[in-house]
Protein backbone atom coordinates (compact mmCIF):
# COMPACT_ATOMS: atom_id res chain seq x y z
CA UNK A 1 0.00 0.00 0.00
CA UNK A 2 2.75 2.44 0.93
CA UNK A 3 4.93 3.49 -1.99
CA UNK A 4 8.52 4.71 -1.69
CA UNK A 5 7.54 8.41 -1.68
CA UNK A 6 5.19 8.07 1.26
CA UNK A 7 7.69 5.82 3.05
CA UNK A 8 10.30 8.57 2.72
CA UNK A 9 7.77 11.02 4.16
CA UNK A 10 7.15 8.66 7.08
CA UNK A 11 10.91 8.37 7.67
CA UNK A 12 11.38 12.14 7.48
CA UNK A 13 8.57 12.79 9.99
CA UNK A 14 9.94 10.20 12.39
CA UNK A 15 13.42 11.72 12.15
CA UNK A 16 11.88 15.16 12.74
CA UNK A 17 10.33 13.85 15.97
CA UNK A 18 13.70 12.50 17.03
CA UNK A 19 15.39 15.82 16.18
CA UNK A 20 12.95 17.56 18.51
CA UNK A 21 13.32 14.94 21.23
CA UNK A 22 16.68 13.22 21.02
CA UNK A 23 16.05 11.45 24.35
CA UNK A 24 13.89 8.95 22.45
CA UNK A 25 15.39 5.48 22.31
CA UNK A 26 15.79 3.66 19.00
CA UNK A 27 13.05 1.27 20.09
CA UNK A 28 10.68 4.20 20.70
CA UNK A 29 11.58 5.74 17.34
CA UNK A 30 10.94 2.48 15.53
CA UNK A 31 7.62 2.02 17.33
CA UNK A 32 6.54 5.51 16.25
CA UNK A 33 7.52 4.73 12.67
CA UNK A 34 5.46 1.52 12.70
CA UNK A 35 2.41 3.33 14.09
CA UNK A 36 2.77 6.05 11.49
CA UNK A 37 2.89 3.54 8.63
CA UNK A 38 -0.02 1.49 9.93
CA UNK A 39 -2.08 4.65 10.45
CA UNK A 40 -2.30 5.26 6.70
CA UNK A 41 -4.03 1.94 6.16
CA UNK A 42 -6.29 2.61 9.14
CA UNK A 43 -7.29 5.91 7.53
CA UNK A 44 -8.10 4.07 4.32
CA UNK A 45 -10.34 1.69 6.28
CA UNK A 46 -12.04 4.54 8.12
CA UNK A 47 -12.79 6.45 4.92
CA UNK A 48 -13.97 3.31 3.12
CA UNK A 49 -16.26 2.45 6.03
CA UNK A 50 -18.31 5.60 5.37
CA UNK A 51 -20.15 3.80 2.55
CA UNK A 52 -22.81 2.27 4.79
CA UNK A 53 -23.32 5.20 7.20
CA UNK A 54 -23.75 7.60 4.28
CA UNK A 55 -26.16 5.20 2.57
CA UNK A 56 -28.14 4.98 5.81
CA UNK A 57 -28.19 8.78 6.09
CA UNK A 58 -29.86 8.91 2.66
CA UNK A 59 -32.31 6.20 3.72
CA UNK A 60 -33.20 8.11 6.89
CA UNK A 61 -33.91 11.22 4.80
CA UNK A 62 -36.31 9.25 2.63
CA UNK A 63 -38.11 7.71 5.59
CA UNK A 64 -38.45 11.09 7.29
CA UNK A 65 -39.92 12.63 4.13
CA UNK A 66 -42.42 9.80 3.79
CA UNK A 67 -43.51 10.32 7.39
CA UNK A 68 -44.46 13.95 6.81
CA UNK A 69 -48.08 14.93 7.43
CA UNK A 70 -48.55 15.77 3.77
CA UNK A 71 -45.67 14.36 1.70
CA UNK A 72 -45.30 15.24 -1.96
CA UNK A 73 -45.65 12.65 -4.69
CA UNK A 74 -41.88 12.57 -5.03
CA UNK A 75 -41.55 11.96 -1.30
CA UNK A 76 -44.17 9.21 -1.43
CA UNK A 77 -42.38 7.52 -4.34
CA UNK A 78 -38.69 8.34 -3.87
CA UNK A 79 -35.82 7.35 -6.12
CA UNK A 80 -34.17 4.50 -4.21
CA UNK A 81 -31.23 4.00 -6.52
CA UNK A 82 -28.61 5.37 -4.11
CA UNK A 83 -29.97 3.81 -0.92
CA UNK A 84 -30.03 0.45 -2.71
CA UNK A 85 -26.53 0.79 -4.14
CA UNK A 86 -24.75 -2.55 -4.42
CA UNK A 87 -21.43 -1.37 -2.96
CA UNK A 88 -23.03 -0.77 0.43
CA UNK A 89 -24.35 -4.33 0.35
CA UNK A 90 -20.99 -5.78 -0.74
CA UNK A 91 -19.11 -4.12 2.14
CA UNK A 92 -21.84 -4.72 4.73
CA UNK A 93 -21.84 -8.42 3.92
CA UNK A 94 -18.05 -8.81 3.80
CA UNK A 95 -17.09 -10.49 7.11
CA UNK A 96 -13.40 -9.64 6.82
CA UNK A 97 -14.05 -5.95 6.22
CA UNK A 98 -16.67 -5.66 8.97
CA UNK A 99 -14.56 -7.59 11.49
CA UNK A 100 -11.47 -5.47 10.84
CA UNK A 101 -13.33 -2.15 11.05
CA UNK A 102 -14.94 -3.28 14.31
CA UNK A 103 -11.64 -4.57 15.73
CA UNK A 104 -9.97 -1.22 15.06
CA UNK A 105 -12.99 0.63 16.50
CA UNK A 106 -13.43 2.75 13.39
CA UNK A 107 -16.91 4.26 13.49
CA UNK A 108 -18.78 7.23 12.01
CA UNK A 109 -21.54 6.94 14.59
CA UNK A 110 -20.63 10.08 16.50
CA UNK A 111 -20.16 12.12 13.34
CA UNK A 112 -23.82 12.28 12.30
CA UNK A 113 -23.62 16.03 11.69
CA UNK A 114 -20.77 15.53 9.21
CA UNK A 115 -22.73 12.76 7.47
CA UNK A 116 -25.74 15.07 7.08
CA UNK A 117 -23.60 17.87 5.67
CA UNK A 118 -21.76 15.47 3.36
CA UNK A 119 -24.94 13.95 1.95
CA UNK A 120 -26.48 17.38 1.48
CA UNK A 121 -23.43 18.39 -0.55
CA UNK A 122 -23.37 15.20 -2.61
CA UNK A 123 -27.06 15.18 -3.52
CA UNK A 124 -26.72 18.56 -5.23
CA UNK A 125 -23.72 17.63 -7.38
CA UNK A 126 -24.12 17.03 -11.11
CA UNK A 127 -22.40 13.65 -11.01
CA UNK A 128 -24.90 12.47 -8.39
CA UNK A 129 -27.92 13.88 -10.20
CA UNK A 130 -26.76 12.23 -13.42
CA UNK A 131 -26.38 8.91 -11.61
CA UNK A 132 -29.84 9.17 -10.07
CA UNK A 133 -31.45 10.06 -13.41
CA UNK A 134 -30.27 6.90 -15.16
CA UNK A 135 -32.76 4.04 -14.77
CA UNK A 136 -30.22 1.24 -15.27
CA UNK A 137 -28.43 -0.18 -12.26
CA UNK A 138 -25.16 -2.08 -12.01
CA UNK A 139 -22.37 -2.86 -9.58
CA UNK A 140 -19.93 -1.06 -11.85
CA UNK A 141 -22.04 2.12 -11.94
CA UNK A 142 -22.48 2.12 -8.16
CA UNK A 143 -18.73 1.69 -7.70
CA UNK A 144 -18.14 4.57 -10.12
CA UNK A 145 -20.40 6.82 -8.07
CA UNK A 146 -18.51 6.04 -4.87
CA UNK A 147 -15.21 6.71 -6.62
CA UNK A 148 -16.54 10.16 -7.59
CA UNK A 149 -17.63 10.78 -4.00
CA UNK A 150 -14.17 9.92 -2.71
CA UNK A 151 -12.55 12.03 -5.44
CA UNK A 152 -14.71 15.12 -4.95
CA UNK A 153 -15.94 15.39 -1.38
CA UNK A 154 -13.15 14.64 1.07
CA UNK A 155 -10.03 16.59 0.16
CA UNK A 156 -9.87 20.13 1.60
CA UNK A 157 -12.99 19.42 3.67
CA UNK A 158 -12.44 21.43 6.85
CA UNK A 159 -15.08 19.54 8.79
CA UNK A 160 -13.43 16.23 7.95
CA UNK A 161 -9.98 17.62 8.72
CA UNK A 162 -11.14 18.47 12.25
CA UNK A 163 -12.49 14.95 12.74
CA UNK A 164 -9.31 13.30 11.50
CA UNK A 165 -7.06 15.55 13.56
CA UNK A 166 -8.93 14.52 16.71
CA UNK A 167 -8.69 10.84 15.83
CA UNK A 168 -5.03 10.54 14.79
CA UNK A 169 -2.14 13.00 14.56
CA UNK A 170 -0.90 11.42 11.31
CA UNK A 171 -4.14 11.26 9.36
CA UNK A 172 -4.59 14.70 7.82
CA UNK A 173 -1.40 14.50 5.77
CA UNK A 174 -2.40 11.09 4.41
CA UNK A 175 -5.93 11.89 3.23
CA UNK A 176 -5.16 12.20 -0.50
CA UNK A 177 -3.17 8.96 -0.51
CA UNK A 178 -5.85 7.02 1.40
CA UNK A 179 -8.57 8.37 -0.89
CA UNK A 180 -6.62 7.17 -3.90
CA UNK A 181 -6.71 3.67 -2.43
CA UNK A 182 -10.45 3.98 -1.79
CA UNK A 183 -10.91 4.77 -5.49
CA UNK A 184 -8.72 1.83 -6.46
CA UNK A 185 -10.86 -0.38 -4.23
CA UNK A 186 -14.00 0.86 -6.00
CA UNK A 187 -12.47 -0.02 -9.36
CA UNK A 188 -11.94 -3.59 -8.13
CA UNK A 189 -15.30 -3.97 -6.42
CA UNK A 190 -17.00 -2.67 -9.55
CA UNK A 191 -15.69 -5.66 -11.47
CA UNK A 192 -16.93 -8.11 -8.86
CA UNK A 193 -13.56 -8.71 -7.20
CA UNK A 194 -13.79 -9.60 -3.51
CA UNK A 195 -12.49 -6.95 -1.09
CA UNK A 196 -9.19 -7.71 0.57
CA UNK A 197 -6.99 -5.68 2.88
CA UNK A 198 -4.17 -3.96 0.95
CA UNK A 199 -0.72 -5.18 1.92
CA UNK A 200 0.94 -2.45 3.98
CA UNK A 201 4.29 -2.72 2.23
CA UNK A 202 4.13 -3.15 -1.53
CA UNK A 203 7.21 -5.35 -1.80
CA UNK A 204 8.00 -7.79 0.96
CA UNK A 205 11.09 -9.98 0.79
CA UNK A 206 11.48 -11.82 4.06
CA UNK A 207 14.59 -10.89 6.06
CA UNK A 208 15.74 -8.45 3.37
CA UNK A 209 16.68 -4.78 3.60
CA UNK A 210 15.49 -4.49 0.00
CA UNK A 211 11.79 -4.78 0.85
CA UNK A 212 9.80 -1.64 1.54
CA UNK A 213 9.64 -2.27 5.27
CA UNK A 214 13.40 -2.78 5.38
CA UNK A 215 13.83 0.35 3.30
CA UNK A 216 12.01 2.75 5.62
CA UNK A 217 13.37 1.06 8.74
CA UNK A 218 16.89 1.22 7.34
CA UNK A 219 16.66 4.98 6.77
CA UNK A 220 15.39 5.68 10.28
CA UNK A 221 17.89 3.39 12.00
CA UNK A 222 20.80 4.89 10.09
CA UNK A 223 19.55 8.42 10.84
CA UNK A 224 19.20 7.84 14.58
CA UNK A 225 22.52 6.00 14.88
CA UNK A 226 24.41 8.76 13.07
CA UNK A 227 22.31 11.79 13.93
CA UNK A 228 25.05 13.71 15.75
CA UNK A 229 27.51 13.15 12.91
CA UNK A 230 25.00 14.28 10.31
CA UNK A 231 24.09 17.27 12.46
CA UNK A 232 27.71 18.39 12.67
CA UNK A 233 28.16 17.93 8.92
CA UNK A 234 25.22 20.23 8.25
CA UNK A 235 26.45 22.77 10.78
CA UNK A 236 29.94 22.79 9.24
CA UNK A 237 28.51 23.90 5.90
CA UNK A 238 26.31 26.62 7.39
CA UNK A 239 28.83 28.81 9.25
CA UNK A 240 26.58 31.89 9.09
CA UNK A 241 23.87 30.01 10.93
CA UNK A 242 23.71 29.34 14.63
CA UNK A 243 23.52 25.55 14.45
CA UNK A 244 20.87 25.58 17.17
CA UNK A 245 18.66 27.66 14.91
CA UNK A 246 18.74 25.44 11.84
CA UNK A 247 15.13 24.62 11.00
CA UNK A 248 14.32 21.16 12.37
CA UNK A 249 12.25 20.42 9.27
CA UNK A 250 15.17 21.12 6.94
CA UNK A 251 17.54 19.27 9.24
CA UNK A 252 15.30 16.19 9.28
CA UNK A 253 15.05 16.23 5.48
CA UNK A 254 18.83 16.46 5.08
CA UNK A 255 19.48 13.79 7.70
CA UNK A 256 16.95 11.50 6.00
CA UNK A 257 18.70 12.00 2.66
CA UNK A 258 22.14 11.32 4.12
CA UNK A 259 20.86 8.24 5.95
CA UNK A 260 19.23 6.83 2.81
CA UNK A 261 22.38 7.43 0.77
CA UNK A 262 24.51 5.56 3.31
CA UNK A 263 22.02 2.77 3.98
CA UNK A 264 21.19 2.19 0.31
CA UNK A 265 24.18 3.27 -1.80
CA UNK A 266 22.80 1.44 -4.85
CA UNK A 267 20.04 4.07 -5.11
CA UNK A 268 21.41 6.87 -7.34
CA UNK A 269 22.34 9.93 -5.30
CA UNK A 270 20.36 12.25 -7.56
CA UNK A 271 17.22 10.16 -6.99
CA UNK A 272 17.61 10.41 -3.22
CA UNK A 273 18.32 14.15 -3.34
CA UNK A 274 15.40 14.87 -5.67
CA UNK A 275 13.00 12.90 -3.47
CA UNK A 276 13.75 14.92 -0.35
CA UNK A 277 13.75 18.19 -2.28
CA UNK A 278 10.26 17.31 -3.52
CA UNK A 279 9.12 16.50 0.03
CA UNK A 280 10.50 19.84 1.23
CA UNK A 281 8.04 21.65 -1.05
CA UNK A 282 5.15 20.38 1.06
CA UNK A 283 6.62 20.40 4.55
CA UNK A 284 9.04 23.29 4.83
CA UNK A 285 9.56 26.93 3.87
CA UNK A 286 9.76 28.30 0.29
CA UNK A 287 13.53 28.67 0.71
CA UNK A 288 13.99 25.09 1.82
CA UNK A 289 14.07 23.58 -1.64
CA UNK A 290 17.36 25.24 -2.52
CA UNK A 291 18.79 24.81 0.98
CA UNK A 292 18.02 21.09 1.16
CA UNK A 293 19.17 20.51 -2.41
CA UNK A 294 22.44 22.38 -1.91
CA UNK A 295 23.36 20.76 1.40
CA UNK A 296 22.52 17.23 0.30
CA UNK A 297 24.44 17.69 -2.94
CA UNK A 298 27.55 18.89 -1.13
CA UNK A 299 27.42 16.33 1.67
CA UNK A 300 26.65 13.31 -0.49
CA UNK A 301 28.90 14.07 -3.43
CA UNK A 302 31.96 14.93 -1.34
CA UNK A 303 32.06 11.41 0.09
Amino acid sequence: MLNRRILRIKAFKTIYSYAENSSMSLKEVEAQLERSCESTRDLYLFLLSIVNPLTEEARARIEAAKAKFNPTEEEKHPNLKFVENAIAVVLAEDPDFCKLVSKKKLSWEQYDVFLRHLYESIRQKKYFLDYMSRPERSLKEDAGLWAKIFENEFEDNEELEAILEDMCIWWNDDVAYALNWCCRTMDKLGTGVHWDLPRLYLSEIQHSSEDDHGFVLGIVRKAVSNFDRYYESVASLTPKWDKNRICYTDLALIVAGLAENEAFPHIPANVTINEYVEISKFYSTPESRGFVNGLLDKLINKR
